[in-house]
């Protein structure tokens, strides 16, 4: 039988995709479905977590799952080199059957601690590979709407674990919240069904010799052949940089000695750059909406559910916006725009909820519900421009040796500051009440110049194109750049792959034919790209 059962081309990328795309979904139902079940009155009485003293226990039990995140995401940092982009996924995936399974049957807080870190590792393991896999194995034009798409979906679980929840809370018994947990079990089998005859990442394959088996793999996600010029010309490409990476990048315990290599890779600056997006991504808000409108704003619980059911909604559909301008955009309007949005908000929502808590104030209400528009415009902010670009800029912005390493430790930086948020707000809101707001307020504010500032451009470019530009003596403060800054691929990077396509090709007994349209798509694509004609002259 073929490989891939016969796909090639997009169809094989699209399939890499529903992969990639059904394990961030699974994040997203795994990472909302427990706010729902805390609230649950079988479950606080099964597990004994009934009365204010208990309080602090139900928080622990609940942001423990973090912890677990955050050291299978640390994990990935070896096993994600060790075993590949596959292997990782299904590995953490069994490790998370085998902590919901745990908690579906737990009756007792020890149990259910034990199975929230568990499933926490395999999804901090899933999460910090199904990015790189999708960002290894897209065309660079696809590569950032692919990734969206799949955080879009991480969306769709959460809202979906949202109404589910919902939905269950009529129904009563250990039913209520334990089918809920199970229902994650659809997602864990179409990652098993799935993954294991997709193609693994070219790069990976490259970078551990594996040659022959990733240009195969690369002439497969093209449709064409090993001996098309482009392919020789893609992996030599990446034969050179993970070289180049082997010669001069730095180990682990070298970064913790403050050693920064040599042959410019800049590689803690690109470290700190992915990371960065994620610390930026949860430190724009507060994500738990039914806590905020019932102790800052004053909803009963019943309603809050629902407008947060109702918010994950309009937060799904208005995140489409950002599949089709990721690309058009660019990251960095992408993030500055979304984040100046957010500081409109939060500054909105701070002025409202003051007068709201004002003793004696007579219209209280009203703007009380005037902020919980404000709560859903800045969902919409959000999940436009910070809810994909920050889980794609790691696995683009990292070298090739770094590329898993940096996505991991992204995502071990997102895992723990999601943690402090959990942690903090509760305390935060009953004890600064409406001051609390102020701090997303000036974080949101801070972003934009920092974005701007200090962050390079990736649409349009291929990963070796980023890795050229930081071995070019990249300056730290890019805004002066236009080639750092420009949404299109700089003109240097066409020419550069044009002239080594016709070189390979006189290297490789190749059909002239196929160079010829192979030069024409990257020109089609030059002028797609929007390069004007004296650009190019």
């Amino acid at each position: 039988m073929a490989p891939y059962f016969g796909l090639t081309g997009g169809w094989l990328t699209f399939w890499v995709s529903v992969a990639c795309s059904t394990d961030m979904t699974l994040f997203g139902y795994d990472q909302g479905v427990f706010g729902g079940v805390v609230v649950t009155q079988d479950y606080l009485d099964t597990l004994e977590l009934n009365g204010e003293g208990r309080t602090s226990l139900l928080g622990t039990v609940t942001a423990i799952y973090d912890v677990g995140c955050f050291f299978g995401a640390i994990a990935a940092f070896s096993l994600g080199e060790i075993l590949g982009r596959k292997k990782t996924i299904l590995l953490g995936t069994t490790i998370m059957s085998i902590g919901a399974i745990l908690q579906i049957t737990a009756f007792g807080v020890p149990q259910m601690i034990v199975g929230r870190i568990i499933a926490g590792i395999g999804n901090g393991l899933n999460t910090a590979t199904a990015p790189v896999w999708q960002a290894e194995t897209s065309k660079a034009a696809w590569r950032g709407k692919l990734v969206v798409v799949e955080m879009i979906l991480n969306i769709a679980g959460f809202s979906l674990s949202n109404w589910v929840t919902y939905g269950f809370s009529f129904v009563g018994g250990g039913i209520s919240w334990r089918m809920p947990l199970v229902l994650q079990f659809i997602f864990i089998v179409m990652l098993f069904a799935t993954v294991p005859w997709l193609p693994e990442s070219p790069r990976w394959l490259i970078a551990h010799g594996y040659i022959e088996q990733a240009e195969q793999i690369i002439a497969d996600l093209e449709a064409t052949t090993v001996d098309d010029p482009w392919v020789v010309t893609e992996s030599k490409e990446i034969q050179w940089a993970a070289n180049f990476e082997r010669e001069n990048g730095l180990s682990w315990m070298q970064l913790l000695k403050g050693k920064t290599g040599t042959g410019n890779t800049c590689t803690v600056r690109r470290l700190l750059l992915g990371a960065g997006t994620q610390a930026m991504q949860q430190l724009a808000g507060i994500y738990y909406l039914p806590t905020v409108l019932t102790q800052s704003v004053g909803l009963e619980n019943s309603l809050a559910r629902l407008l947060a059911a109702c918010n994950s909604v309009s937060y799904l559909l208005f995140s489409l916006i950002g599949i089709p301008n990721v690309e058009r955009w660019g990251r960095r309007k992408m993030m500055m725009y979304a984040a100046a949005g957010q500081f409109f908000c939060y500054l909105m929502i701070t002025v409202l909820i003051r007068y709201n808590e004002l003793t004696g104030y007579s219209g209280s209400r009203q703007v009380a519900s005037a902020s919980i528009a404000f709560f859903f415009l800045y969902y919409i902010f959000f999940g436009i421009g910070w809810q994909g670009v920050p889980w794609l800029y790691p696995t683009e912005i990292n070298s090739l040796s770094m590329r898993t390493k940096g996505a991991a430790l992204g995502t071990a930086m997102n895992w723990a500051c999601n943690f402090m948020v959990v942690e903090i707000t509760p305390v935060g809101i009953q004890t600064l009440h409406w001051r609390f707001y102020i701090i997303w307020t000036v974080f949101n504010a801070a972003f934009v110049p920092i974005v701007y500032l200090f962050y390079p451009e990736t649409a349009g470019r291929t990963l070796e194109d980023i890795d050229r530009f930081f071995r070019e003596d990249a300056k730290v403060l890019v805004f002066r750049d236009k080639d750092a800054i420009s949404e299109k691929r700089p003109l240097k990077y066409v020419e550069h792959e044009q002239s080594e396509i016709r070189r390979n090709s006189s290297v490789v007994s190749v059909n002239p034919e196929i160079v010829r349209k192979r030069l024409a798509s990257i020109a089609k694509a030059d002028d797609e790209g929007g390069w004007s004609h004296e650009e190019k002259l």
